[in-house]
């Protein structure tokens, strides 16, 4: 059954998919003006490549110009990532994002107006939701619905999804060891924003790291930053650690379904492996002025923020000799 619904708030489903846009969404049944006059950006979930080829036809058909498609998985996987995958959808002009996601056997489209900034979206904005347990039957109401709301004006549309755009979130110079620097300079720890992660935090620096540090607030810019005394800024990915490889230039290994990472879960050295499919957090240092990255001499991955963050600082710490 075909369902184009009010849904005002995220549900958990929903975040799990397509990431935190929804929950900032008022979903409504109007279809966003211009969708079908100006360029859109498609980011998905669940969503196999013969099914986006089916989707890429049909908005095809309908004049929906999706000129580029991103899995929801790298789009939100961090900070960084975010912020270059914005300055790429504005550099491109494009006006709309589409939510493409599927778990199950239900498909859920959302529509919604690209806001220029790298939040993609302002709190309350609309969002046009067409939901289906069929994929076809989803997209004929996608197609009625939108023809017959405004005049078809674009004309030249790609007939297959355009997905592979690379993007790259190192600035300066990528190293695969530490910042020995950081003996001497101050380092930024951003704040989660969450009570519980943030008091672990300031916990785990207090009684792990060495060197100089503070907690700052997320969204610091680096000019800022420098002028509080900081030199470099802790960073993160989280996503699929496939993903997180090729995030940070690691190189690819062909047909490898579980990454290898070093581990301290007891203070000694263990091994640890997880899928490639598996959401992983990976921590990094980065030098405000260079936008140099130091990824530290192992892939310290883990499946816990905590636990890959006492991977990096451990391994760091060993670097130095320092117990």
């Amino acid at each position: 059954m075909l369902s184009c619904l009010l849904f005002p708030t995220l549900t958990a489903r929903s975040q799990e998919m397509v990431g935190p846009l929804p929950a900032k969404l008022e979903i409504t049944d109007q279809v966003p003006d211009g969708l079908l006059a100006k360029r859109s950006c498609v980011f998905y979930t669940g969503v196999a490549n013969e099914e986006l080829e089916t989707i890429q036809g049909s908005f095809q058909n309908t004049g929906v110009d999706a000129v580029a498609h991103f899995k929801s998985a790298l789009v939100f996987a961090g900070a960084d990532v975010t912020q270059k995958i914005a300055g790429f959808l504005a550099g491109r002009e494009i006006a709309f994002i589409i939510l493409v996601s599927k778990k199950g056997n239900a498909y859920s489209f959302v529509f919604t107006a690209f806001n220029g900034t790298e939040r993609f979206v302002d709190n309350g904005q609309p969002g046009w939701e067409v939901q289906s347990p069929d994929l076809n039957e989803a997209l004929q109401a996608i197609y009625r619905l939108a023809v017959n709301s405004q005049p078809v004006k674009n004309l030249l549309i790609n007939s297959y999804p355009e997905k592979d755009f690379p993007i790259n979130i190192i600035d300066g110079r990528r190293s695969d060891f530490f910042a020995i620097d950081l003996k001497v300079d101050r380092l930024a720890v951003p704040w989660f924003k969450d009570a519980a992660a943030d008091s672990l935090l300031a916990r785990f620096f207090k009684d792990h790291y060495p060197f100089g540090y503070g907690m700052t607030e997320p969204g610091t810019s680096p000019t800022e930053l420098r002028n509080n005394g900081y030199q470099y800024v802790m960073a993160y990915v989280h996503t699929e650690g496939a993903i997180a490889r090729e995030l940070l230039g690691y190189p690819e290994v062909p047909n490898e379904s579980a990454l290898t990472s070093v581990t301290y879960p007891n203070g000694s050295v263990e091994l640890k492996t997880i899928p490639a499919t598996t959401p992983v957090y990976k921590f990094y240092f980065k030098h405000l002025v260079s936008g140099n990255v130091y990824l530290g001499t192992k892939w310290d991955a883990d499946t816990t923020w905590l636990g890959a963050l006492r991977n990096h600082i451990k391994g760091f710490k060993a670097e130095l000799k320092i117990p």
